[in-house]
Parts: C-alpha cells; sequence; structure tokens
C-alpha cells in the first residue's frame, strides 16, 4: 500500500512533536473500542503522557498510518518515532515488564494484592473448575474498574493471589487495581453469582433529579457541566450556573479538584452519563447524572427553555 507524501509528512510531524504517540479509535479518557481502551488504560495506568490521535475523524490518517509502519490494525504506539505495537504486544510487554524502561517509568509493585474469597464464593469457583484441567482463573481490572473472569492457562507473567485455597491471576496492570478486594457469592432475586467489592473503585455515578439540582444550584453546592454541543446549546441554553465541555475547556475540567461535586448535563441524559463514567474513572469521588437532561429541566423546572 503507498503512502501519500503529505500524509507520511503529517505521520513524521506528529512522531517528531510527541516521544509517545498512541494512535486509537476514540481519544484519551474516550476510547471507541476495546482494544483502544486497553491500550490507553495501560499508559494512563503508568501515568505516562503521550499523545492520541484519534483514527476516526481523520481517514487519511487511520489508512496512513497502517501503511507507515507496516501494520494493519488499530491501535498502534509509536515510542520516540519507532512502532511498539498494538494492544496485545503492549498487554505483554506491561506483564513481561518490557514496557517501563521503554517508556521511562518505574516497574510497580509486583507483589501479589491481598484480596478476600469467601467459602461461599470459593466453593461455587471450585465447583465451577471441576472440569477446568490445565486451566487458571483470571480476573481482570480494567482502568474503569470493570472486572471480568475468564478461565485461561496460566502465563509466566501473572501475578497471583490466593485466598480460601483458590488462586486468582491477574495481569500486572489489573493487580494494581486488586489490592484489598473481596469475591463474594451472591443469591437474591435478580439470581446467583460472584460478585467483586473493590475498595480502589471510585464512587458510582448518582442520579439527580432536575428538582435537586436546582436546590443544589441554589446553595452553591453542585457544578453543571453541560456536554452538548454548541448548537444544542444555543437552541436551548441551560439557565443555571454551568460550565460546557468541549475540546477547548477538557483538560481544564479535568483537572479539577477530585472532590468536586459535578452533575452532567444533555439532551436526555444518555451522553452525560457516559461523560459522568469517564469522570469518575479519572478518579472524581462525587459525580452525578442528571435525570432526563435539559428536556426535564424545560418542562419542570424552566419553560422558556425551548424544547428540541
Amino acid at each position: 500500500m503507498s503512502l501519500d507524501p503529505t500524509v507520511r509528512g503529517r505521520i513524521e510531524a506528529l512522531l517528531a512533536q510527541n516521544p509517545v504517540v498512541l494512535f486509537m479509535k476514540g481519544v484519551q479518557g474516550a476510547p471507541q473500542c476495546g482494544f483502544s481502551a486497553k491500550a490507553s488504560g495501560i499508559l494512563d495506568s503508568l501515568g505516562v503522557e503521550y499523545a492520541s490521535v484519534n483514527v476516526l475523524a481523520d481517514a487519511e490518517i487511520r489508512e496512513g498510518i497502517k501503511a507507515f509502519g507496516n501494520w494493519p490494525t488499530i491501535p498502534q504506539l509509536y515510542v520516540r518515532g519507532e512502532l511498539v505495537g498494538g494492544s496485545d504486544i503492549i498487554t505483554g510487554l506491561m506483564d513481561s515488564g518490557e514496557l517501563f524502561p521503554l517508556l521511562g517509568v518505574a516497574a510497580p509493585d509486583r507483589t501479589p494484592p491481598q484480596i478476600r474469597i469467601t467459602p461461599a464464593a470459593a466453593e461455587a469457583i471450585r465447583s465451577a473448575m471441576t472440569d477446568a484441567d490445565g486451566l487458571a482463573l483470571h480476573l481482570s481490572i480494567g482502568p474503569r474498574f470493570e472486572a471480568q473472569f475468564q478461565l485461561a492457562p496460566a502465563a509466566p507473567g501473572d501475578v497471583v493471589s490466593e485466598s480460601e485455597g483458590i488462586a486468582v491471576h491477574f495481569d500486572l496492570a489489573s493487580a494494581q487495581r486488586a489490592r484489598g478486594l473481596e469475591i463474594d457469592w451472591v443469591e437474591d432475586v435478580r439470581g446467583a453469582g460472584l460478585t467483586i467489592r473493590n475498595p480502589n473503585a471510585p464512587a458510582p455515578v448518582k442520579s439527580i433529579s432536575v428538582e435537586a439540582l436546582r436546590d443544589r444550584l441554589a446553595a452553591g453546592s453542585m457544578t453543571v457541566i453541560d456536554v452538548r454541543p454548541l448548537a444544542a446549546r444555543k437552541i436551548a441554553p441551560f439557565s443555571g450556573a454551568h460550565t460546557v465541555m468541549d475540546e477547548a475547556s477538557r483538560g481544564h475540567l479535568e483537572a479539577m479538584d477530585k472532590a468536586t461535586s459535578i452533575a452532567f448535563l444533555c439532551h436526555h441524559g444518555s451522553s452525560s452519563l457516559q461523560a459522568a463514567e469517564h469522570f469518575r474513572a479519572l478518579g472524581f469521588s462525587d459525580v452525578w447524572n442528571i435525570e432526563g437532561g435539559i428536556d426535564a429541566w424545560s418542562q419542570r423546572i424552566d419553560p422558556s427553555v425551548p424544547r428540541y
């Protein structure tokens, strides 16, 4: 595949200006595919400064970077102008320890995390693994603290913790997020299954009604962040005190005090929930989503705000 000289020049300029570049689907903090989320999550967990290039927003770069490094998939990590690889290679280098000197960061503690498995959970796990000869129980904990169990062969880079006679295998990034977690077996009206309580996970996003929001704004105890596009904000301006989130303001907002009470606003409450989850993953501890969005505000609080 030939590469247009202009596109090659753009890529070379990006690599020259940034020691670490991740070509991904989405951007840092808001990946738009699982592989990009895995790669950016590893870099985020290491505190590495890197430039993220959203290939979904630039078709020339999306196709050009594949030809540039003769690598057919996205994401792609470059360090000091050299191609490292995609998410599987990044994960492998992370687990082997080779990624840390490459990025110039100290290797994290490989001490197995202290975990607790309740007797009920241990009994259920042993029963499920009766025919799992040669397989180990793996638990991955992603950058947003989403947890997933898997039966797979043990790998040399695994960090292994044990409780109630059950060995749990973690990749290195997951091990750092697993310290102090508890695995339990719960049976209720929804059914039965394993549950995880992780003290490292930020508090969940909470919902707030427009009536409660009005009161919090009157008390000056909440910051509202409007995530709607400019066109929508012009049609129906939010009448309460607020700020907006766009490319220019994102960095400033993400740098706020993590204890700030923040509530996210969109049209009906869906896009705002995604933004709220992103800030929750960044470590903000008091995050709210406004139920019904600006539409509910217009109907129940301020009828002067146009509906659309």
